[in-house]
C-alpha cells in the first residue's frame, strides 16, 4: 500500500510539475510578446492597421466619375442628346470633348481619360433615315476594375439611345406606347445581385484579406519570437522547470503554453475584426455570431499552430519577415478568391489547400456574405481540424528538435 502511495504522489507531483511549467511558459511568452516592441507591432497593431487601411482604401466600394473623352464629329441635337445621356450617371463623366483621334488618344496614354466614344458624322443622318449607325468605343483594358466600369456604363446609355430613337419611330406610326414599348422590349428581365448587393469590390475582396492578415501576422510574429529564442542562445525557462524542458513528454504542454498565450491575444483582436470591424464598414453580415464564433476558433487553432511549426525554422528574428511579408498575395490567389479556383491548375489549387487561410476565407464568406450555418460549412472545419492536428504534432517535434540540439546538454 505505501508503494501504490508513493507512486501515486509521484504521478500527482509531476502532473502539478507539468501544469505549473504549462502556466510559467504562458506567463514568459506573453512577457516576450509584451516587451519586444517589434514583435508587439506585429501581432497586435499591425493586424488592426492592415485591416483599416485595406478597408479605408476599399471603402467607396465603386469606382465613381471615371473620365472619359467623346469625339463629337457630327454636331447635331441627337448627338449632343447622346452625350448628355452618358454624362448623366454617377459612375463615368465626360471630361473632355477632344476634336479628332490623335488629341484624344493622348488623352487616354496621360491617363488623363479611361474611355474614348467616337460618334461619326453621319449620326443623325442614319438615324433619320432608319439606318443602322455605329458607335466605336475604346476602353481601358489594363485594368478591370476601370474596364468593367466604363463599358458597362457606355453600352447601357448606347442601347437607352438606341430604345428611344425606336420607340420614337413607333409612336410616329400611331403605335400604342404599350405595344411600342413590348415591340422594343419583349422580354423583361428582373436583375438580383445575390450577397453583394452594391457590386462592390471591397465586399468582394475584404473578407478573404482579413483572414490573410490574421494569419500572416500570426506567421511574422511567433515566426520573430522563434528567431529570437534561437539568436539568444538561452534556455527557454528557468529553474526549478528548467529540467523538464529536455523531457519528451513535457513538449506538449511547452506547446499548449505558448499557444494559449497567443490564442488569448488574437482571440481580442480577431473579435473585434469579425465583429465591430465588419459593422463598422458595413461588410455583409447574413451569418450567425454563434457560427461566425465557433468557425473563428477553429481558424485559430490552425494558424496559430502553423505559426508554432514554422517558427523553429527561423535563426534570426527578421528572417520571419523577410521570408514571409511576400507570401500573402500568393496565398490570397491560391485560396481561389482573387482568381477562381476552376481557372488555376489542380496541382497548384492542392498546394494552396495545405494553408489555413484557404479553408478559413471559404468558410468565412459562406457564413458571413451567404448566411450558412455550421452544418454547410463543416468541409471546411474539418480541414481546419486536420491541418491543426497535422501542424501541432509538427509542433512538437520541431520544439523537441530544437531544445535537444541547443539546450539539453547544459550544466
Amino acid at each position: 500500500m505505501k508503494d501504490i502511495g508513493e507512486k501515486y504522489d509521484m504521478k500527482a507531483t509531476t502532473s502539478l510539475s507539468r501544469f505549473q511549467l504549462l502556466c510559467t511558459i504562458f506567463r514568459q511568452e506573453l512577457r516576450k510578446i509584451f516587451t519586444d516592441e517589434g514583435v508587439l507591432l506585429i501581432l497586435v497593431f499591425a493586424t488592426l492597421i492592415y485591416a483599416t487601411l485595406y478597408s479605408a482604401t476599399y471603402g467607396a466600394q465603386v469606382l465613381r466619375n471615371i473620365p472619359i473623352g467623346v469625339i463629337d464629329e457630327s454636331h447635331t441635337v441627337s448627338s449632343r442628346r447622346l452625350i448628355t445621356l452618358l454624362d448623366a450617371g454617377p459612375n463615368i463623366h465626360v471630361a473632355y470633348e477632344p476634336t479628332d483621334m490623335p488629341t484624344a488618344r493622348e488623352l487616354f496614354f496621360q491617363r488623363e481619360i479611361y474611355g474614348i466614344v467616337y460618334i461619326p458624322a453621319n449620326y443623325e443622318r442614319q438615324l433619320l433615315d432608319n439606318v443602322q449607325t455605329c458607335i466605336a468605343i475604346y476602353c481601358d483594358a489594363s485594368n478591370f476594375l476601370m474596364y468593367r466600369q466604363v463599358f458597362q456604363d457606355l453600352v447601357t446609355s448606347i442601347n437607352l439611345t438606341g430604345a428611344q430613337v425606336e420607340l420614337q419611330r413607333l409612336v410616329t406610326r400611331n403605335t400604342d406606347i404599350r405595344q411600342a414599348q413590348a415591340t422594343i422590349q419583349p422580354v423583361v428581365y428582373q436583375s438580383h445581385n445575390l450577397f453583394n448587393p452594391y457590386l462592390g469590390y471591397g465586399t468582394f475582396v475584404m473578407p478573404a484579406v482579413l483572414m490573410v492578415i490574421i494569419q500572416q501576422t500570426l506567421l511574422i510574429g511567433i515566426g520573430m519570437l522563434g528567431g529570437t529564442w534561437y539568436e539568444q542562445n538561452r534556455q527557454p525557462i528557468k529553474q526549478p522547470y528548467s529540467n523538464l524542458i529536455t523531457r519528451s513528454d513535457t513538449i506538449p504542454f511547452i506547446v499548449l503554453g505558448r499557444f494559449l498565450a497567443h490564442a488569448l491575444i488574437y482571440t481580442i483582436t480577431t473579435s473585434y475584426i469579425l465583429g465591430v470591424h465588419y459593422r463598422l464598414f458595413d461588410y455583409p453580415d447574413n451569418g450567425s455570431t454563434l457560427a461566425v464564433i465557433v468557425f473563428a476558433a477553429f481558424y485559430l487553432t490552425a494558424c496559430i499552430l502553423f505559426a508554432l511549426a514554422v517558427s523553429t525554422l527561423f535563426r534570426h528574428r527578421e528572417d520571419s519577415l523577410i521570408l514571409l511579408l511576400w507570401t500573402s498575395i500568393p496565398i490570397l490567389m491560391l485560396s481561389g478568391v482573387s482568381f477562381p479556383r476552376e481557372g488555376m491548375p489542380q496541382w497548384l489549387y492542392a498546394i494552396g489547400q495545405l494553408f489555413p487561410s484557404s479553408h478559413g476565407i471559404d468558410g468565412l464568406i459562406r457564413i458571413r456574405s451567404m448566411g450558412a450555418s455550421l452544418n454547410e460549412v463543416f468541409p471546411e472545419i474539418k480541414a481546419l481540424l486536420t491541418l491543426a492536428f497535422l501542424f501541432g504534432i509538427m509542433a512538437c517535434i520541431s520544439t523537441y528538435r530544437t531544445i535537444q540540439r541547443k539546450y539539453s546538454i547544459r550544466k
